[in-house]
């Protein structure tokens, strides 16, 4: 993946409380799409990935703000959320769609998705993956993983219409250390 840029306290981009997050979740993730990005920011070329999303969920859960995401075993972003600590959630306008669609088609196995959606990766001081052109990242540190269990399905349609191939979502709980949004 393309080289980061370091983003230092003070620029464009503010701190906010989560709360002030703008919009319906059901629109904003399940419509517009985000982002997922994880990694290691400390070394060099393929240390880190990103996908797109359009399942996850934010909430209250153990008196923490957190947020759901969910990660087929064979994507390989699962690998990075694996093995980090924390993970991200870029939103961005509706000028970015194709470059979303990229991100959710193309493999980081074999391409550098972030230079074919002509997108920035940059790191926030916390060590968060974002990007110049997101309007707001969220930065989550992992709580729980759990792998979803198809004999655990109460609508046998859930397993049949959405796992044909049998390739079950892992679900990832963060907490929300961190609502960034870009200020112009």
């Amino acid at each position: 993946m393309r080289q980061k840029e370091v983003i230092p306290a003070g620029d464009e981009w503010k701190s906010k409380r989560i709360e002030e997050f703008p919009g319906s979740p059901f629109a904003r993730i399940g419509a517009d799409w985000m982002l997922i990005s994880a990694g290691d920011v400390s070394s060099d070329k393929g240390a880190w990935n990103t996908m797109t999303a359009s399942w996850g969920c934010l909430g209250v859960l153990w008196q923490k703000n957190i947020a759901q995401i969910y990660i087929r075993k064979t994507r390989h972003t699962l690998g990075f959320v694996n093995a980090s600590g924390i993970f991200s959630l870029s939103f961005f306008g509706p000028a970015f769609r194709q470059a979303l669609n990229i991100c959710g088609a193309d493999s980081g196995r074999d391409t550098d998705k972030a230079a074919k959606a002509e997108l920035s990766p940059i790191v926030f001081p916390n060590g968060a993956i974002g990007f110049t052109e997101a309007k707001e990242v969220i930065v989550c540190r992992k709580l729980y993983t759990h792998d979803f269990d198809p004999s655990r399905f109460l609508d046998p349609g859930i397993d049949t219409l959405h796992y044909p191939l049998k390739d079950y979502h892992r679900l990832f709980i963060g907490e929300i250390t961190g609502y960034l949004v870009k200020e112009a």
